[in-house]
């Protein structure tokens, strides 16, 4: 079982290589652009229902509802697991920024970087460095912890709620298709490694 854990963070490695390699352009591309206003110009009904599973990504939501799954399960090891995921995911952040740090003038928050960007919510920035995302990161890294001790017919809920929070913050507005994607590479190298050790 740990090799599958391996290949999960082989897998976000090649997320995160490939988001990185894409990134690396003088501007957003059209496609991306694309795409952020295909997802940002959705309907303003999304929000609330996107807004409960963007908490997660939170980083002391994210973190505390992690433990209160793994004390649920009584598996201490686990919840030793998502601590470890919740510093991992300050380091790889600050180390994946370090690597981009050239193009963090145009990897920007969308209301900077994307024409006619739709911002929903009073606490989504403007402006200022957006990759990776965070809150990606965040719930990828923890949402990978926590399937180990999941019957294998749940191992939905937790990449449904990361999809869901890749989605929402591109909803509304806080980043880029890239940001997230990048996230989501991060989350899933940092949450493998961890699972490997936490089972």
């Amino acid at each position: 079982m740990n090799l599958w854990w391996l290949a999960v963070s082989g897998v976000g490695l090649l997320i995160l290589a490939g988001s990185v390699y894409e990134a690396r352009r003088p501007a957003i591309s059209p496609t991306e652009a694309r795409v952020f206003h295909a997802v940002n110009g959705l309907p303003n009904g999304l929000y609330w229902p996107l807004w409960l599973p963007m908490q997660l990504g939170n980083l002391v939501v994210g973190t505390l509802v992690g433990l209160a799954v793994a004390w649920a399960f009584r598996d201490w090891w686990m919840a030793a697991g998502v601590v470890v995921a919740t510093v991992s995911k300050l380091a790889t952040e600050k180390l994946v920024r370090r690597e981009m740090a050239d193009y963090l003038t145009i990897r920007q928050r969308p209301g900077t970087s994307q024409v006619d960007a739709i911002l929903r919510g009073a606490d989504v920035p403007s402006s200022g460095a957006s990759f990776p995302s965070g809150h990606v990161i965040l719930v990828a890294a923890i949402a990978t912890v926590l399937s180990p001790v999941l019957p294998v017919v749940w191992w939905w809920v937790p990449l449904l709620v990361t999809l869901l929070v890749m989605f929402g913050r591109v909803f509304v507005g806080a980043h880029n298709p890239l940001d997230v994607t990048a996230g989501l590479g991060t989350g899933l190298v940092v949450g493998g490694v961890v699972a490997v050790f936490v089972r």
